[in-house]
């Protein structure tokens, strides 16, 4: 069985319709990042500059770090449609968010690794390898964790807790990057930051919420498949059937859509 590679941050999209995963991940047909995506880029550029910072002994301010998030935000060689968003508005977004997680998450976290890269790990059986980059990788009372910085219109809910729903797959699929590359066992739930890309600064919060053992649905038991299983065999049957339901079937999100024959 030949081996295909499956970047960790792709496993939803896989599910959510095979034909835009294939011609994305397969095909390598490509489109401009859109402006929600690059935000979040921009985001983790300079929490990232700022967390690793810390984590080497030289912490730098908030401040400092936020020239990260600016020049990710204003890269004139990064393809990006910004459509009807203003750039401007989209760094003030930025640096607001970034202040918060600094000011409010940060000091809370006990981080052991930041960007922890995995660049591959084979599962030969299935005839997958995994690979990608951990946010962050964390210390607690039960053990080493995982925690995975996500931005979005509904990253983080009003009672200030992020939204865990969904994320469960890509987050075991980073537990296991994490094991592998820093060589700990992870036995915390994993933990995922949200950061809100509200337009005001009420709706831009930040918060964390927990997932408790997201590998279980992804390994899944002798007597029933985990998702990786399913994965292995859509992927090796060559079955890349499209989904017109998916709230990402549009030209704006998917490169094949324009010649796509399952488009709603």
């Amino acid at each position: 069985m030949n081996i295909v590679t499956i970047r960790a941050s792709s496993l939803a999209e896989l599910f959510d319709c095979p034909a835009r995963w294939e011609a994305k991940h397969i095909l390598g047909m490509r489109m401009p990042s859109g402006a929600a995506a690059h935000l979040g880029t921009a985001v983790h550029a300079s929490t990232g500059l700022f967390d690793q910072a810390t984590l080497d002994g030289a912490p730098i301010t908030a401040d400092d770090a936020a020239g990260a998030l600016v020049d990710t935000i204003r890269d004139k060689n990064a393809e990006v449609d910004w459509d009807d968003t203003d750039p401007a508005a989209a760094e003030r977004i930025g640096l607001a968010l970034h202040a918060r997680y600094c000011a409010e998450i940060a000091p809370r976290q006990h981080y052991v690794g930041v960007e922890v890269a995995c660049e591959r790990l084979e599962i030969p059986e299935l005839g997958l390898a995994l690979t990608g980059t951990t946010d962050r990788v964390r210390t607690t009372e039960a053990g080493f964790g995982i925690s995975d910085l996500k931005t979005g219109g509904r990253a983080v809910g009003t009672d200030g807790t992020a939204v865990t729903a969904g994320h469960g797959p890509q987050l075991g699929v980073y537990e296991l990057l994490a094991e592998h590359a820093l060589g700990v066992p992870i036995s915390a739930p994993a933990q995922i930051v949200g950061l809100n890309t509200g337009k005001t600064a009420a709706a831009q919060r930040v918060g964390t919420g927990e997932i408790e053992s997201p590998r279980a649905a992804l390994l899944g038991t002798e007597d029933q498949p985990g998702l990786l299983q399913h994965a292995s065999r859509l992927i090796h049957s060559g079955a890349f059937y499209g989904n017109g339901k998916s709230v990402l079937c549009s030209a704006k999100y998917c490169p094949r859509h324009a010649t796509c024959p399952y488009k709603s």
